[in-house]
């Protein structure tokens, strides 16, 4: 970090094929060149952008971590055996269709048994795990949930492998679990989608810029059958970090009647409560109108829709509150998640 740069903890939710928005944010966050970066919690698609992030400022700098984030999501699409359907490659196939049908039926060891997983092979090649446990210039923090207990695994830094991040991207109907150290784990997303307290308790920035990929509130309620299964699952991955994040909220204004009522600071809790400033980027609009299934739908053009879409939220964003970024909270949590 520079004199002349602010510090920021970013918070990246999971979303399969849709994380290629905060691609685009990042890309533009990187391109700016105001903000550096002290601490990164991700969850499935989140860590993977979080990987790219530390990855290439590691061996590159800006520039590097823009060409890393772009060299992984083209190998992801370059990667699909499913041609891309719908309007900008936003739906499934049918031979996809077809596939997640059987895993109503068969268990990711019968659909595949020899294991194939292109998002391995595309890890292993691209990402020197060994040199980011050594050297990486932010701190990591990788969700998991261990299978057996529903509890939440934070993988930091020293922890980095292949495995860490398969891990936290791992759908247990669709691939196999992931085994580590002899523990079970599925995708981050059940136990946190990010966790926002590694950011609040373990770095030094007080500024926290989350980037959602699953809309705060719906305009409509679904009634097909598909749409009610895509909905509950929707909710059950946002309702731990609607949790967190109504805790935070919660704690805040503790904080602050406690600070009104003694006219002395509080103690540490209390104060780190006080400092902290949260920002959001959001899609609500864009991403909530895609159809079910196009967290699936991997493909370069959907991906750069995505991306682009990203970029312009971004640089919204930065329009409207970099000047506050620093100095204030830009984003209401009272108002958003009580």
């Amino acid at each position: 970090m520079t004199a002349q740069t602010t510090p920021l903890n970013l918070a990246l939710q999971g979303g399969g094929a849709h994380g290629a928005f905060t691609w685009g944010v990042l890309d533009a966050l990187l391109e700016d060149a105001d903000f550096d970066f002290d601490g990164v919690s991700g969850t499935s698609a989140g860590a993977m952008n979080a990987l790219c992030l530390a990855h290439g400022l590691m061996t590159g700098g800006r520039d590097g971590a823009r060409e890393t984030l772009a060299r992984f999501w083209t190998s992801v699409a370059a990667s699909s055996p499913f041609a891309p359907s719908g309007e900008g490659g936003a739906g499934m196939s049918q031979a996809l269709k077809l596939m997640l049908q059987w895993t109503n039926h068969l268990s990711p060891e019968q659909l595949n048994p020899f294991d194939l997983n292109p998002l391995r092979d595309i890890l292993g090649a691209q990402f020197d795990f060994a040199r980011l446990r050594r050297a990486s210039p932010v701190k990591l923090f990788i969700a998991a949930t261990h299978a057996n207990s529903g509890k939440l695994r934070l993988f930091r830094n020293h922890e980095l492998s292949v495995d860490t991040l398969l891990a936290s991207a791992c759908l247990p109907t669709i691939h196999r679990t992931i085994v580590i150290d002899g523990e079970p784990y599925w995708d981050g997303g059940y136990s946190a989608n990010p966790a926002v307290f590694p950011l609040a308790w373990q770095c030094a920035s007080p500024d926290i810029l989350l980037v959602l990929l699953t809309p705060l509130r719906y305009t409509e309620t679904p009634v097909s059958a598909e749409d009610i299964r895509q909905r509950l699952l929707e909710l059950s991955f946002n309702s731990t970090f609607l949790r967190e994040m109504r805790m935070f909220a919660h704690l805040r204004e503790e904080a602050r009647i406690s600070w009104l009522s003694k006219w002395l600071p509080g103690g540490r809790l209390e104060r780190r409560i006080s400092q902290l400033r949260f920002h959001a980027i959001t899609a609500d609009a864009l991403l909530g109108e895609l159809p079910a299934g196009s967290k699936l739908a991997v493909n370069l053009p959907f991906f750069e829709r995505l991306r682009d879409s990203g970029r312009e939220h971004a640089q919204a964003w930065l329009d409207a509150h970099r000047s506050q970024v620093g100095h204030s909270a830009t984003l209401d949590l009272e108002h958003l998640f009580y």
